[in-house]
This record gives structure tokens, C-alpha cells and sequence, in this order.
């Protein structure tokens, strides 16, 4: 038993490593946009194509690598995926040309897909009541990685650095980034035990088929926490490549290390601040306490409700704070929304495993997969021609989230939400039935 309580720490400690660096290096570009515009000559809204562009291959790439992870075991897939990320790092640091350092730079960006390998490692060790802190941990302090290569990167490869292999600092980050992402490949490999018993590994096994794939993929817990992240996760991962950028440009701060610290302070909240969500959901489901007086009974959902308001009422209040013209008032509400996106996720990763206990992984790969689609199409909202100045993006991305809210009000309804993890939108009548009937 001792053992296994080690063993269950250590795989939280090796995941959340794991995570750390991968966020890391995924975000690893964000500080130096300033400098490689200027060596590639790209405007602002080309930047914004770059930070969408680190998030393109994510929701496909979390969707496959969940079910894998499912089926094999996170320790391999985590160390495949750190590995050839590692290696295209590296390779990036060389390429002169444009276009072809846009195709690594693609690749490298598919280390966001570890989140859902981590996901599932975690719940295949640690116990449902106390799952949502557990997994906050794991995903807030792997968050916080964008944070610090927002912090740490500028600083150690600053523009005046100079090494045996480089003269341009952007180039060295990228290159010895990679080649701590192969060590940690390694390590990961070494280290790593799929799952807390032989039973509980073939248990998700033998529900790692295709047609459970579908079959969970398509249940409206899972494409209202789907859509949810979309507007918490997508929404940090947009955040994190966009602010230094917004920080700069919208507040003529052209000094690179002080616009990436404040970009740092949303990536600080939306990080660390997650466990607290999944505690909050742990706390609320353990204590059978309702916070509002709708969704009664359904406690998680209730706090997940809560989260997603708050994001959307925060987003409206960065663009009136970057009307006032005042850069504090940005930076400070920027971080109210890092807040708000912190809960959220770790609200939303507390209801996946205990809803899906033996299919996690699955479920979060479509999760976090569909969830990044944010991060893909929030900056090049943010960046547009066609807006008036660079603070009205937020709002209208506030406002692209309240159907999202309204949908997940509909599914978080008692009658709903207790046969939310069978009935779906596909198949399964008697699942529907059991919805209009509110019968169990």
C-alpha cells in the first residue's frame, strides 16, 4: 500500500514535470515575436497567424493521443510525443527561411498535446474524491510552464546573449529547449507506470476501442465540457501568445522583457490558481453543498456554471480596461481573467474523470482537443484589420462565449446531468428518453 501511495505521488510529480516543460516549450515563441518579426519582416497580423498557428495541430493531435494513451499507456506516448518535439526544436534554431521554420514551429507546438496524457496518467493512480485537486495540480503547475518561458526565456537568452552555437537569442532558446524536452523523454519513459494496478490498466484498455471512442466522444457532458473549454483552456492558450504582443503594441511598451513580464502575471493566475477550481469542485461534490439555487444536486456542474460567467463578465472588463488607456488597469484585469479561466479548467477536468472513470483519457482528448480550437481563432479575432483599435477584441470574444453558457445551463439541469455521461447526441435513444422522462 505504501508503495503504491509513492508510486501515485511520484506519477503526479512526473506528469506535472512532464507538462511544465511542454507548456514551456509550446509557448516558447511568444516572448521573442518582437525580435523574429523583425529578422522575418512580419506585421502584427502576421504574428497573430503564429500564434494561432501553435494551436493548429492540437485538437486532433489531444483527440488521438488521449485514446492512445488510453490503449498503451501515458508513459509511452508521453515520452514519443516530448521526444520528436525535442528534436524539431532543435532543427528550428537552423532554418533560415520562413516557411520552412513555420512548418517546424507547427510540430514543436504539438507539445500542447501532452495535457491529455498527463490527464489520464493521473486519474489512472489517484482516487475520485480526491481527483479534481490532483488534477488541478497537474494542469495549474504545467500551465504555469507558458508563464515561465515568459519569464525565464527573455532573461537567460536576452538580447545581448551570445553562446557557442548562436548569436541570435531566439535561436538558442529554441535549441536548448529541445534538448531538455529529449532528456525529459527519457526520464518520463524510465520513470513512468501506466496505471495503479494490472486491473485498473486493462479495465481502460478493453474501453479503448473505436466505437467507445465515438460513443463517448458524442454524450452531451462530453461536448458541453468540450465547448466549455473551448471558452477557458482555448481562451488561456490565446491569451498566452497574444498579450506580450498586445502589451507592446496597444500600450507603445516596447520594452520586451517588462511586456512579457506583465503577459506573464494572466499566464501566473491561470496556471496556479487551477488546483483551486478542482479543490473547489472536490470540496462542493464531498459536502453535497449547493452554491445556487438552480442545478440542485448537481454540485459540480453548479461551480463549473459559476466559472464560465466569470470569464465571460471578465473579458468585457479587459476591454474597458484598455480603453482607459492606463496599462496597470490592463495588466491587473488580465489577471482577473487568468483567474477566471483557472477555475474553469480545473472545474471541467474535476467533472471528466469522475464522469468517465474508465474512458478519461478519450474524454480528454476530446476536451482538450475541441478546447484549443480557442487558441486558434481568439487571436486572429484580437489582430483583426478591421477593428476600430486593439481592445475591442476581447468583448467580441466575450460574446462569441454566452451560447456556450446557455448550452451548458441547459445540460447542467438535474434531469440532464445525471444521465449526461450515457445519453448523447447520437444514438442511444433510450438514453434520450430517460432525459425527457427524467427517469435514472
Amino acid at each position: 500500500m505504501g508503495l503504491i501511495r509513492m508510486t501515485k505521488y511520484r506519477t503526479l510529480l512526473l506528469a506535472t514535470i512532464g507538462f511544465n516543460f511542454s507548456f514551456l516549450i509550446w509557448f516558447s515563441f511568444a516572448p521573442f515575436t518582437g525580435p523574429m518579426a523583425e529578422e522575418f519582416g512580419l506585421t502584427t497580423a502576421e504574428i497573430g497567424i503564429l500564434a494561432s498557428s501553435a494551436i493548429w495541430m492540437a485538437p486532433f493531435g489531444r483527440m488521438l493521443t488521449g485514446w492512445l494513451s488510453d490503449k498503451f499507456g501515458a508513459p509511452t506516448i508521453f515520452a514519443i510525443v516530448l521526444a520528436y518535439v525535442g528534436v524539431f526544436s532543435m532543427a528550428s534554431a537552423f532554418i533560415e527561411t520562413y516557411s520552412l521554420f513555420f512548418a517546424t514551429r507547427i510540430i514543436v507546438a504539438t507539445a500542447g498535446i501532452t495535457f491529455v496524457i498527463g490527464i489520464q496518467h493521473v486519474a489512472e493512480w489517484w482516487e475520485e474524491e480526491n481527483l479534481g485537486l490532483a488534477e488541478g495540480i497537474y494542469a495549474g503547475v504545467g500551465n504555469a510552464g507558458a508563464a515561465g518561458g515568459a519569464l525565464v526565456l527573455p532573461r537567460v537568452f536576452g538580447s545581448g546573449w551570445s553562446g557557442p552555437l548562436f548569436s541570435t537569442n531566439w535561436r538558442a532558446a529554441f535549441f536548448y529547449t529541445g534538448v531538455v524536452s529529449i532528456f525529459l523523454a527519457i526520464a518520463y519513459y524510465t520513470l513512468g507506470e501506466a496505471a495503479k494496478s494490472e486491473e485498473k490498466r486493462q479495465a481502460t484498455k478493453d474501453n479503448a476501442s473505436f466505437k467507445d471512442w465515438i460513443h463517448t466522444a458524442t454524450r452531451y457532458g462530453t461536448v458541453v465540457l468540450a465547448l466549455a473549454y473551448i471558452m477557458s483552456f482555448g481562451l488561456e492558450l490565446s491569451m498566452n501568445g497574444w498579450l506580450a504582443t498586445y502589451y507592446r503594441e496597444a500600450f507603445n511598451q516596447n520594452n520586451l522583457v517588462l511586456a512579457s513580464t506583465f503577459a506573464a502575471t494572466f499566464s501566473i493566475a491561470a496556471g496556479l490558481l487551477r488546483p483551486i477550481g478542482g479543490y473547489v469542485s472536490d470540496v462542493l461534490a464531498r459536502k453535497e453543498m449547493d452554491i445556487l439555487p438552480f442545478f440542485h444536486g448537481r454540485y459540480r456542474e453548479q461551480w463549473t456554471f459559476v466559472t464560465l460567467c466569470f470569464i465571460v463578465v471578465t473579458m468585457f472588463g479587459m476591454t474597458l480596461a484598455g480603453l482607459s488607456g492606463v496599462l496597470l488597469n490592463a495588466v491587473v484585469v488580465g489577471f482577473l481573467v487568468g483567474t477566471a479561466c483557472a477555475f474553469a479548467e480545473g472545474s471541467i477536468f474535476a467533472m471528466v474523470p469522475s464522469m468517465f472513470p474508465n474512458s478519461s483519457g478519450a474524454v480528454a482528448g476530446v476536451v482538450g482537443g475541441v478546447g484549443t480550437v480557442g487558441g486558434i481563432l481568439y487571436p486572429l479575432v484580437y489582430s483583426a484589420p478591421w477593428l476600430a483599435n486593439l481592445h475591442l477584441g476581447y468583448s467580441i470574444v466575450g460574446a462569441s462565449m454566452i451560447p456556450i453558457v446557455l448550452l451548458a445551463a441547459w445540460v447542467f439541469r438535474p434531469e440532464v446531468a445525471k444521465v449526461a455521461n450515457t445519453a448523447g447526441f447520437v444514438g442511444d435513444s433510450s438514453g434520450t428518453e430517460a432525459v425527457a422522462s427524467g427517469d435514472d
